[in-house]
């Protein structure tokens, strides 16, 4: 079970400072509006923290009262329902903060997101993937015998970033078994301009011994050893909640302390040249 607490809570606390711009073509009033600057948590994800940018760049665009807002990054259009450390890992680990970003209200990209009618889309989509870890970890055991406020607790600690209203639930999904370890490790590896990648990966070798995360990358992201080809293993940088965790790391550690509120290790693969 998770146990070192410093590392979970030093995760809890992250927080990106963000830069909100309204597109300049959707601006209605003679002025345009000054920026927007929140400090966000990186466990959250925009549609809960974004209150606050839509109230305030509202008043300056027309006839968007019933439009849905989306945000973009240099011409991406970031999906809501990734993590937001997760999206500044994966398109802005090398930029400069305050994290810039344009507010959209007109010209939805429907071809790129999803749409998000409200927090309850949010709540839907993180207990859903909760449930997907949890059946790869513990075969949906876990948190099939919990109660409905347990997912609730869940939910209105990460909502309302309370770290031990969630950590006091989450706790169990991060027990293991007889083994030591996860049946199956839940991740996802992203890479700019690629789908995301998910499959079965154990933990452990056959033999009970550890798999490390260069295991997981090796077989998941061969590129990135590549050393003959051109794109060499010094062109890649792995990043987890922020950081480049060494590769001799073990995955059920990481699973453990550096999984996200969905319990999902979220691995970004970014360029570092």
């Amino acid at each position: 079970m998770a146990d070192d607490r410093e590392v979970l809570r030093e995760l809890w606390d992250g927080r990106l400072p963000i830069k909100f711009n309204l597109a300049a073509d959707e601006v209605s009033s003679m002025e345009h509006p000054e920026p927007c600057y929140l400090l966000v948590p990186r466990q959250s994800y925009f549609p809960l923290v974004a209150d606050k940018v839509q109230r305030y760049f509202l008043k300056y665009t027309a006839n968007s009262q019933g439009e849905e807002m989306w945000l973009e990054y240099e011409g991406q259009p970031l999906k809501w329902h990734y993590p937001i450390g997760v999206l500044f890992d994966l398109f802005a680990s090398s930029t400069m903060l305050p994290w810039s970003l344009v507010v959209h209200f007109q010209k939805f990209p429907e071809d790129e997101l999803l749409h998000c009618p409200g927090k309850d889309a949010v709540e839907s989509h993180f207990m859903s993937s909760v449930k997907e870890a949890d059946t790869l970890k513990h075969r949906g055991q876990v948190i099939n015998g919990m109660q409905k406020k347990d997912h609730k607790q869940l939910w209105m600690g990460l909502q309302n970033d309370k770290f031990d209203q969630f950590w006091a639930i989450n706790r169990r999904l991060m027990e293991h078994g007889e083994e030591n370890c996860f049946k199956h490790l839940p991740f996802r590896l992203y890479q700019p301009d690629k789908p995301c990648v998910q499959r079965l990966f154990r933990p452990i070798t056959d033999e009970g011994e550890q798999r490390l995360l260069g295991d997981l990358v090796r077989e998941v992201a061969p590129q990135v050893f590549n050393t003959e080809a051109e794109d060499a293993s010094g062109r890649w940088k792995v990043v987890i909640q922020g950081v480049e965790p060494p590769m001799e790391t073990p995955v059920q550690w990481l699973s453990e302390h550096f999984s996200y509120p969905d319990n999902f290790l979220h691995i970004c693969l970014v360029n570092s040249q």
